[in-house]
């Protein structure tokens, strides 16, 4: 059950009580000025200005409410799932409060803002630094999966597991984790129906690498790992990838196959791409 406490100003604890006024109970005490109850949330206005939120719903409700500069954060991000070849890496990292100044000196924003070499230059700092646990899903295992699950699943599945095994690390979790919002909420939160641990206390929202740093940090070391990975299936083959999935990528394939034969592309790249038409038959 997620449980989150904010000091609220009086026009958003008005704006509070008019978003749910359908929903105000009678309040079960004198230091409790509002008391809200809709299906497995309730929020307690304190007459100090106090606002409680707890249930299974807490931190979704709660962050519209959050200030965005909030110091202790935690973030979540993927890369390479728009990409024919490389794996798909997912990193979710933590913030403390004196961590901000080092990746506003480092210039750490949205990977898909930044180049190559900067990312090469920033990322190796970030992971000496932040708290962080990294994914990586290589390309055959992703074909495996993907055979069951699709590609939004297999985000969601990555990004709950990086944020438990945050908490499997031992970390001190913030109040504030902060999810890109590439599938909504409740969508979301059905692709882990038969996960057995499920971490839950995320606020969803599009875009959130460019608003929240965490993320960002996040975003910035999956680029790096994303990067090495392809490095490293490039020496391996000794042949160039393309990123993305373009006329380039259709090119490599051909390459590829030519050297490999097509039963091992499943080794470097994401068979259910369009592009793989180019060699079937």
């Amino acid at each position: 059950m997620g449980n989150i406490s904010l000091k609220l100003s009086r026009d958003k604890i008005e704006t509070l009580k008019e978003t749910f006024k359908d929903y105000i109970k009678p309040s079960p005490s004198d230091y409790i000025d509002t008391f809200i109850q809709k299906d497995d949330l309730t929020i307690s206005v304190y007459t100090s200005d106090k606002v409680v939120f707890q249930g299974n719903d807490a931190f979704f409700y709660a962050s519209a409410y959050l200030d965005k500069k909030i110091s202790r954060q935690a973030g979540s991000d993927e890369v390479g799932t728009g990409d024919y070849f490389g794996p798909v890496c997912v990193c979710a990292a933590i913030v403390e409060e004196d961590e901000f100044p080092l990746l506003e000196k480092l210039g750490v924003t949205d990977s898909k803002q930044l180049s190559d070499d900067k990312i090469k230059e920033i990322a190796p700092v970030l992971i000496d630094k932040l708290k962080h646990s990294l994914l990586i899903l290589d390309n055959e295992k992703y074909n495996q999966v993907h055979e069951q699950y699709n590609l939004n699943a297999i985000k969601a599945k990555l990004h709950n597991q990086a944020f438990i095994n945050l908490k499997k690390k031992g970390y001190d979790i913030p109040r504030a984790c902060y999810i890109d919002e590439f599938a909504p909420r409740d969508l979301y939160f059905s692709y882990l129906l038969n996960e057995k641990e499920v971490f839950r206390d995320l606020i969803f929202e599009t875009k959130a690498e460019s608003s929240y740093p965490a993320v960002a940090a996040g975003s910035c070391i999956a680029r790096f790992a994303f990067l090495e990975k392809m490095k490293a299936m490039e020496n391996k083959y000794q042949m160039r990838f393309h990123l993305g999935a373009g006329e380039d990528t259709n090119k490599d394939i051909i390459t590829f196959v030519n050297k490999y034969g097509k039963e091992r592309l499943r080794e470097v790249a994401k068979l259910h791409f369009k592009n793989s038409e180019i060699i079937k038959g």
